[in-house]
């Protein structure tokens, strides 16, 4: 037990410091950096590189590794996040995440995506307490964080621009009216925080051996959990977080394995924040509305469609493109159905109810699976599965959902990402290996495996999808969801029981997600759990964003340019990933409100 406790706690250091960094940004700017994952990775390989490559002695490469950061830092809140943050917190957050794309891809670019072997810098075996081994890099390790975290402590206390950080993340409008430059003190949380997430990768490199451009996610991903299990925006929080998570995630694996990993965090943060909604030491949120799709609501309006854009749009997409295009146009064209099914259904989570729900690959994994196993196992064909697997989605996503509807502000997003992390993680545990010869939509006995039987279907289902959100949005029972979303206070004074209304729509929302996913796994004819990660999640955030949060059809041009114009790069995945990046940021900064909503 004693050897897990050392293992947790030297674990626990990277998370500590990953996390101050993630809440440091978060207090003074109110904006969850998806960023600062991305600097877990690049410090690594930076300093690999430094080390391996250029041949630096260890010590003269982690200052230089910090300071690239930081200045990278600087100029992705110069550039990208503090003219958003100030007016959209979702649009600062979703520039964040397309910066996060940008740096991983660049990395992948610069130094390939394969694993590197860091160097031994320090002895990382070389004494032993019962049957437990560290070495001196372990030791380095936590004496610098302690440095760090001390030194960190008297700089908030005691320095100037510390006392100015925490005034501003404390009130920044009383911050600003007493004369304190907000913009100046954002910017040295941003640096602060780059140069802890690079410091933090390279820590993380040396405990494991290894370092990879994009190995930066999962660590920081735990950095994150930890933050919000400390507190977002409490500094002492993030430290006690940090150690917390992996003092447990320690005792976790050892009783359960590592496969049971992000059980463990995840089911700890959903916890925690149903039991203590602000996190461990952070305060719990006044705020009764999610104020990341808040923000979306209302900024515009949306922009008048005439009636024969609609018939012209349904007669390409359901007669032009099945007859004339090629196999390749009408494979993409079903990734392109698919993903468009999915966002419409979310539409009524984040643009009426106003939840920015972050998991919904979860629902999508369970429609996947559940399609599967029945088409499989049980004489059940493609035509009955279909619904079958939304209404698991939607049975299961919302049980595993209900205890969070009374969590606050930014921590339901969070908690949502956990209840869609732990769908996942389960799948993952129960069926490690995927499943393969998934059986492919008939009619009668003539097998319909063609791309145009393929797409065709799609098209049908997204048109059904579109009339029942359509329906949806014009009915009393939408007008009452909306209302939830635009403000729950004036909503519950009303009467209105916006938790009940809050879990309806994301059941509403999980049921399109699990229809897409049993129409993703038959047309792949095999799934396993590596497809639904936080990225597929995000995606689908993206696409919503793109056309109009509380637009479903918005949802459909939002797939054909991040999902289909994307396919012209696929020949060069990193760049592909990179201009993905740029469109988003470039359209969260020039149309916030999304590309089918004129600005207010």
């Amino acid at each position: 037990m004693f050897d897990t406790l050392i293992a947790g706690l030297l674990r626990g250091n990277v998370y500590a410091l990953g996390a101050v960094g993630i809440s440091l940004v978060f207090g003074v700017m109110n904006v969850v950096n998806f960023a600062q994952f991305s600097f877990f990775g690049l410090g690594a390989m930076l300093a690999w590189f430094f080390v391996a490559e250029v041949g630096w002695p260890f010590w003269v490469a982690l200052p230089l590794v910090l300071l690239i950061c930081a200045a990278l830092g600087l100029l992705i809140n110069v550039a990208v996040v503090r003219p958003l943050a100030k007016f959209l917190p979702l649009a600062a957050m979703l520039s964040t995440y397309a910066v996060s794309q940008i740096l991983d891809n660049a990395s992948q670019i610069a130094f390939t995506a394969q694993f590197r072997v860091f160097p031994k810098v320090m002895p990382t075996s070389n004494f032993q307490v019962g049957n437990m081994r560290f070495g001196t890099s372990d030791i380095v390790m936590l004496g610098i964080t302690a440095a760090v975290m001390l030194v960190m402590a008297a700089f908030l206390k005691y320095g100037r621009i510390g006392q100015a950080i925490r005034a501003t993340a404390q009130d920044q409008e009383a911050a600003l009216q007493m004369g304190i430059p907000v913009g100046m003190v954002q910017h040295v949380a941003f640096v602060i925080a780059s140069a802890l997430g690079g410091l933090a990768g390279v820590f993380i490199a040396l405990y494991v051996g290894v370092a990879n451009p994009t190995s930066g996610l999962n660590t920081g991903m735990t950095a994150f959990v930890a933050a919000t299990l400390g507190g977002l925006g409490s500094l002492g929080g993030a430290v006690v977080g940090g150690f917390v998570l992996g003092i447990l995630e320690a005792f976790g694996i050892h009783f359960f394995g590592d496969t049971a990993r992000e059980i463990v965090i995840f089911v700890i943060l959903i916890v925690v924040l149903i039991v203590r909604p602000g996190g461990l030491m952070g305060k719990v949120p006044l705020i009764s509305s999610e104020p990341l799709t808040g923000t979306f609501l209302g900024k515009g309006r949306p922009l008048r469609i005439p009636r024969w854009v609609w018939l012209a749009a349904f007669v390409a997409g359901g007669i032009v493109i099945p007859l004339f295009a090629s196999d390749y146009v009408l494979t993409t064209g079903t990734q392109v159905l698919i993903y468009a099914i999915i966002a419409a259904g979310f539409t009524v989570t984040a643009g009426q109810a106003g939840v920015l729900a972050l998991g919904q690959a979860g629902p999508i994994a369970i429609g996947a699976y559940t399609s599967a196993l029945l088409t499989a196992n049980l004489p059940v064909n493609f035509w009955g599965a279909v619904p079958l697997a939304g209404l698991s989605a939607a049975i299961i996503a919302s049980i595993l959902a209900s205890p969070i509807w009374g969590v606050k502000g930014h921590y339901i997003s969070i908690a949502t990402l956990g209840v869609g992390t732990v769908i996942v993680a389960v799948i993952r545990l129960v069926v490690p290996q995927g499943i393969y010869g998934i059986p492919v939509p008939t009619w009668g006995e003539v097998p319909l495996s063609t791309p145009v039987a393929y797409y065709l279907i799609d098209f049908a289902v997204l048109v059904g999808t579109l009339l029942v959100m359509w329906r949806i949005q014009h009915s009393h029972l939408g007008k009452v969801i909306s209302s939830v979303g635009a403000d729950e206070v004036a909503a519950l004074a009303s009467g209105v029981r916006a938790r009940d209304y809050k879990a309806l729509a994301f059941a509403i929302s999980a049921f399109f997600a699990g229809v897409g996913g049993s129409l993703l796994a038959h047309q792949y004819t095999y799934i396993d759990p590596t497809i639904f990660t936080m990225l597929m999640s995000l995606l689908v955030v993206t696409i919503v964003i793109m056309g109009g949060v509380g637009l479903p059809y918005g949802a459909v041009l939002g797939s054909i340019i991040l999902i289909g114009a994307m396919e012209l790069l696929r020949f060069t995945p990193e760049l592909r990933i990179v201009v993905y990046g740029l469109v988003l940021i470039l359209v969260v900064r020039f149309r916030p409100g999304g590309i089918l909503v004129r600005n207010a």
